[in-house]
């Protein structure tokens, strides 16, 4: 593999379990950048939110994914935010390809309604929260070079496949080695 392959999508989108089964099949390292800063904070992102506020959250965030992304060829799960970010956009593009998993709201909601565990959920609105963060984000991850439709019927191994397909479609020499 010659690029990393860097998920992003809303939370619930799946960017976790499918990356994990994308560098399974590949055979290479699979990073999940919410999990990295949990251990380096040694705190939950709930916790972090809570104590340093959204903001600090994302500054962590892109130092993560800068040091996860120069470690070398891998599958990286990002957290739902992190793209927003220009810097973080620019810093996939030099080495990376991204790939937007797409999920409709109903298969959002379905995946994450019962979840504590997601600070930008935790609001009088859980539901119109979604929502509003799925169209406000939608056009930025749309600016991803692949995109994937993950769907609520779908298994990890199914989205999986579309997943390699296409970057096999988009550029075939990612999944190549040196």
């Amino acid at each position: 593999m010659r690029r990393n392959i860097v998920l992003i999508g809303m939370m619930g989108a799946g960017k976790t379990a499918i990356g994990g089964e994308v560098a399974r099949r590949l055979h290479r390292p699979f990073t999940d950048t919410d999990v990295e800063i949990e251990r380096a904070a040694a705190m939950t992102i709930p916790e972090i939110f809570a104590r340093d506020g959204e903001e600090f959250f994302r500054a962590r965030e892109s130092e993560v994914l800068g040091r996860v992304l120069a470690s070398g060829p891998g599958v990286v799960s990002t957290g739902g935010g992190a793209w927003l970010r220009p810097e973080n956009r620019d810093r996939i593009g030099e080495d990376s390809v991204s790939i937007w998993l797409d999920c409709d709201l109903d298969t959002l909601w379905h995946r994450v309604r019962h979840r504590p565990t997601r600070p930008l959920l935790q609001t009088a609105d859980p539901h119109g929260t979604l929502a509003r963060l799925l169209a406000e984000r939608s056009p930025v991850y749309a600016l991803a070079d692949i995109r994937v439709a993950a769907q609520r019927g779908d298994s990890i191994e199914q989205t999986a496949d579309r997943v390699l397909a296409a970057i096999r479609t988009h550029d075939p020499a990612i999944l190549e080695d040196k």
